[in-house]
């Protein structure tokens, strides 16, 4: 089974990249922020739980984030593969994600870093900005500061799965189905180490 980490920093194109890996690999598409306004909205167990934290101004814990995963994989009926879309952010996360699929006998292939320089960064998503709505995608310092905490969280994480030879690190610039066609070929070569 394909299970892909799919990372890349705000305006790296994961959305776009995300829609096509499902239609070409048949994916499960899992998102934390998803799962989060799942469970608080329809105000679930592990909603409850984790609304008790986030009133106390205090971050979820990791298991109960894997938790919500956990629940979310039991909805499938034929999981043909999962794309992970900006979990794990967090070493800790990683493995214990690690730990509940390698339990369900379905380990995580790899992690695909899209990598995109910071100038096109910003530029994608102030352009964005000017559709999406979205506060953070219009104001330059606030897109800064969101480049800049992707960089500290996530860099331990690409260096956890860099380690177990699990990690590939796509130039995100181009036409979309160029970097697709990278992406591919990441995948090839993460299936073929994980065989």
């Amino acid at each position: 089974m394909l299970n892909i980490v799919l990372f890349g920093p705000p305006g790296a194109g994961k959305g776009t990249q995300s829609q096509k890996l499902i239609e070409e690999f048949g994916l499960t598409h899992i998102s934390t922020g998803d799962l989060f306004r799942k469970h608080l909205g329809e105000g679930t167990e592990l909603g409850k739980k984790a609304r008790a934290f986030m009133d106390e101004g205090r971050l979820v814990p990791d298991q109960l984030v894997i938790d919500m995963v956990d629940d979310r994989l039991s909805e499938e009926n034929n999981l043909q593969g999962i794309i992970f879309d900006g979990f794990p952010r967090t070493i800790p996360q990683a493995k214990a994600l690690d730990d509940l699929l390698n339990n369900k006998e379905t380990p995580i292939t790899g992690m695909i870093a899209l990598s995109v320089p910071d100038d096109e960064l910003i530029a994608r998503l102030v352009e964005r900005g000017k559709t999406s709505g979205r506060v953070d995608d219009q104001d330059k310092n606030k897109i800064a500061t969101r480049l800049q905490v992707y960089q500290t969280e996530t860099l331990p994480v690409a260096n956890y799965y860099e380690t177990q030879e699990r990690y590939e690190h796509i130039d995100g610039v181009g036409d979309i189905d160029s970097i697709f066609q990278r992406i591919k070929e990441a995948i090839n070569r993460l299936q073929k180490i994980t065989d």
